[in-house]
């Protein structure tokens, strides 16, 4: 999992959902698992 200040880059990806969860950003992936990041 990555940890990044702007979530924006990996909005595009094919299979992004960017999903809020305790107060932070999260950005998962069902198409390809690997591709988390986290925000805050």
């Amino acid at each position: 999992m990555k940890v990044v200040n702007s979530l924006r880059a990996l909005k595009k990806i094919p299979g992004a959902q960017v999903v809020r969860r305790r107060g932070r950003t999260f950005v998962i992936n069902k198409q390809n698992p690997r591709m988390k990041a986290r925000q805050g």
